[in-house]
Order: C-alpha cells, then structure tokens, then sequence
C-alpha cells in the first residue's frame, strides 16, 4: 500500500560555498518515514518551481521545517532592520499561501521553529526578531558551542492549556524541550491560538482555530529524536494520521446519488 505523502519545505543552501542547493534536514524526512510512516519528498523553496495548485494536488501533508532565514517582516506590516537577520523571500512565497491554502482545505501540516513562525505570519500575526531582549523573557537560541546532543538538548518546560488541544495530544499538561530559536510571536492572529508557553511567557504551541484539518506548530525541534523521544514522536504520529485520513479521502471512490 503506497503511504501518504508528506512535502517538506526546504531551505536555500550553498555547497561549497558556491553551488546554489535546496536542502533538507534528514531528521525532517527519517521523522516522516520512520515516525509519521509517510513517504518524505523534499519541496524547493521557490514559487517559480513549485505552483501553489500543484503542491496542494501532490501531497498528503507538509512539514514546514526550521530554517536560518526569518520571515521577512513586511510580511506582518513591519519594516526589516539588522535585528531581523537574513530572510528567504522565495520561501515566504511559496510557505505563507501554502499554510492559508491548507488551512482553508483542511490539508494537514505540522510546523516547526520557522514553521511555527510561518503559520503565526500566514494567520495574521507579529513577531520579534529578538525575543530574548524582550523584559522577563529568557535566550531561547541554540546554544552557540557543544555536541549535536548539547544543542538539542532539553532545555525548558512547555505548559499547555488544560484539556487542549496539545495536552490531548501528548496526554501531558506539561513537556520539557529542546529550543533553538531567536525570534518569537508577539502579538498572535485572531485565528492563531497559543496552546502552549515556556516558563518565561513565550508562545512554543499553537493551532490555527476553525479549521477543518490538522495545523499543529511548534516553537521546538520535534525532529531529533523523533522515534524515541516521548515528546516528539506523537506529534509526528498525529501527523502521520491525518495525512492517511487526507489521503483516504482524496481516494474514495465517488457515489452517484440515486
């Protein structure tokens, strides 16, 4: 039986500093086979390869990844400055239509650190370029030194709203996580609901409310680790649910009414 596929937004990369590459991390597609058991298949990060009908009719679901670049903050009503850092604008257009597209349909997609940015922006929201100059707030960015396990190791506490969304999901009012970002939501859209926060205030779950599939985003890095950490793996197994579901549906056989 062919599995659900699952298109994961890539990120512009350069091979030895000169041969242009759209890549993707391979925790993103072992999580996806292994965890999701979907089918990976890396999207390019540009809307002149990559129409936006023809992704929505080639796939079961979306992983929207982590990524250096931040979403370019006109895309939310402010002008960019150093603070913002570097931006993708090719991976603006093809990620911010995509999530309202998805949304819309009911298609599912899980967002991650960028990801979680992308959903928040597509829905109307506002970000930080540095959240952790904001008062009371804490360095969420990825530890500058130490082994691969040192920066993705668990670093803080996720509450989440009791008897939500995220604590059905996890079947625990409360995780611990990884946390490798820089920028942060601020001021969320009215459809972008926060479901979870770190011990400093700052949003790290959320869903797109009203819609009709599933629109999971995190602030963290569910993709190390994914098949044994308690944490990630049912996000990526709910994931992997409703693209089934998805696909099951796009593949029924139509009924002529009598």
């Amino acid at each position: 039986m062919t599995r659900p596929r699952i298109g994961i937004i890539t990120n512009q990369h350069l091979i030895n500093d000169s041969y242009r590459a759209h890549a993707g991390g391979i925790m993103c597609s072992e999580a996806v086979a292994e965890v999701a058991d979907c089918l990976p298949l890396l999207i390019p990060a540009d809307p002149r390869l990559t129409p936006l009908p023809e992704l929505l009719e080639a796939f079961d679901g979306f992983l929207l990844t982590g990524g250096r670049p931040n979403v370019h903050p006109e895309e939310y009503g402010e002008a960019a400055t150093a603070a913002h850092g570097d931006f993708d604008r090719a991976r603006d257009a093809v990620a911010l239509p995509l999530v309202r597209a998805c949304v819309e349909r009911g298609q599912p997609f899980l967002g991650i650190c960028r990801g979680f940015q992308e959903v928040a922006v597509a829905m109307g929201s506002t970000l930080h370029p540095e959240i952790r100059d904001l008062p009371g707030r804490q360095n969420h960015r990825m530890p500058p030194d130490g082994t691969l396990e040192e920066k993705f190791a668990l670093r803080h506490k996720v509450k989440f709203t009791e008897g939500g969304v995220f604590h059905k999901v996890m079947g625990a009012p409360e995780v611990m996580t990884n946390t490798l970002h820089g920028q942060g939501v601020v001021n969320a859209g009215a459809r972008f609901r926060i479901d979870g926060w770190a011990p400093d205030g700052t949003p790290e779950a959320a869903y797109v409310e009203g819609a009709p599939g599933f629109t999971l985003s995190v602030q963290w890095h569910p993709e190390y680790n994914a098949a044994n950490d308690p944490v990630s793996r049912p996000l990526f197994e709910a994931l992997g649910q409703a693209a089934r579901a998805w696909s099951q549906r796009q593949t029924a056989p139509m009924h002529a009414s009598a």
